[in-house]
């Protein structure tokens, strides 16, 4: 593994965390609710009312943060290395794991890990498990093609 130093951020990156977890927090200790991405997402998508109106702010609020924060310059596009059709796919295949496994990262890996549940942490687990795979298996691929 080679890491790439002028793009190592640690202190960017714990800030980032610190906030992600203190972000959680406020929501759990004020309203009671688990901060998962996909669960906030997903009640916007089924038309769910209640409570409407914090989930598109929680939403709009990490959509606007990259610019907010200076990370993307205005106007700047998104660039993927992959065909559009299997970046689909990849999100419908995300999705799809979400609501299998009751949660996202965000969910089990932030929320559910710091309320000590068995059920995410195995969901961890198998997330990161998921990532390791993956990425072993494409750049196995990747050095086949070379």
């Amino acid at each position: 593994m080679i890491i790439d130093w002028a793009q190592f951020t640690p202190g960017a990156s714990l800030g980032g965390g610190a906030l992600i977890g203190l972000a959680a927090a406020i929501l759990y200790l004020a309203d009671g609710r688990i901060a998962g991405v996909s669960g906030i997402f997903g009640a916007v998508l089924s038309g769910t009312r209640a409570g409407l109106e914090w989930r598109l702010a929680f939403l709009a609020g990490l959509v606007a943060a990259p610019w907010l924060l200076g990370g993307l310059p205005a106007g700047a596009l998104a660039r993927f290395d992959v065909p559009l059709p299997i970046l689909f796919l990849a999100g419908v295949l995300t999705g799809y794991g979400t609501r299998i496994a009751r949660g996202c990262t965000s969910g089990h890996g932030v929320c559910g890990l710091s309320r000590l549940s068995p059920r995410s942490l195995v969901a961890v687990l198998c997330f990161l498990g998921a990532g390791m795979a993956t990425v072993t298996v494409l750049r196995l691929l990747s050095e086949a093609r070379a």
